[in-house]
């Protein structure tokens, strides 16, 4: 497995992210474990146009986000978000305590990744080493996550 933390200095907050399909070989699909701190999120709220995305809570509580509606999740529940479904969505721990939670999803060669509150999109080419940024009229954008 492979190991990522991300300080609480970014706009998601505290997490840590170990990479378990990556390290394992798989290419169809990606699994990762996440560890969010109390008032931290997974990512901006987005959506993907071509890969399907689920959550699968292992501790804690989490609050799934998708658009305007917040529904709580505890170890046991899982949340699915079909690829195309233009309905931006994120994870958030509103507790006090740290929540864990699988996310599963497939991966395209092609990927459109849309942030609506940002006004931005990802393009990701599977073929490239980075992500294009780009905003809703296609002109190149930083992305959201830079301060």
């Amino acid at each position: 497995m492979t190991l990522e933390q991300n300080g609480d200095d970014g706009p998601c907050g505290a997490s840590e992210v170990r990479w378990i399909g990556d390290p394992g070989g798989l290419t169809q699909f990606g699994v990762l474990e996440e560890r969010l701190a109390p008032g931290s999120r997974s990512a901006l709220k987005h959506w993907h146009m071509a890969e399907d995305e689920m959550v699968y809570v292992l501790s804690g509580e989490v609050t799934v986000v998708e658009g305007d509606v917040a529904t709580s999740l505890r170890p046991g529940d899982a949340a699915t978000f079909p690829a195309g479904l233009a309905v931006g969505h994120c994870v958030e721990n509103r507790s006090s305590a740290p929540c864990r939670y699988l996310v599963v999803g497939t991966r395209a060669d092609t990927d459109i990744i849309t942030y609506p509150d940002s006004g931005k999109r990802c393009v990701r080419l599977r073929c490239l080493d980075g992500d294009l940024w780009i905003d809703t009229s296609g002109k190149p954008t930083e992305s959201p996550y830079r301060d």
